[in-house]
């Protein structure tokens, strides 16, 4: 099993029951996963994709009504 290096926003502060999710680099892809459950699902998206979800999400187009 290939060790990764996975991070979360500092924005995230150190709070354990808040929803957030960490990010690895997997080559051409950007791993996904949550935070609380390390051991749980993950995604793999790829580079392209994930930085338009980034991008999107700081436009506030994925904001909740």
């Amino acid at each position: 099993m290939v060790a990764h290096n996975w991070r979360k926003s500092s924005a995230s502060g150190d709070a354990t029951d808040e929803a957030c999710v960490e990010v690895a680099g997997l080559g051409g892809a950007v791993g996904v996963r949550d935070s609380k459950d390390p051991d749980g699902g993950r995604l793999a998206v790829g580079g392209a994709a994930f930085g338009g979800l980034v991008r999107k999400n700081k436009e506030g187009a994925l904001d909740l009504p």
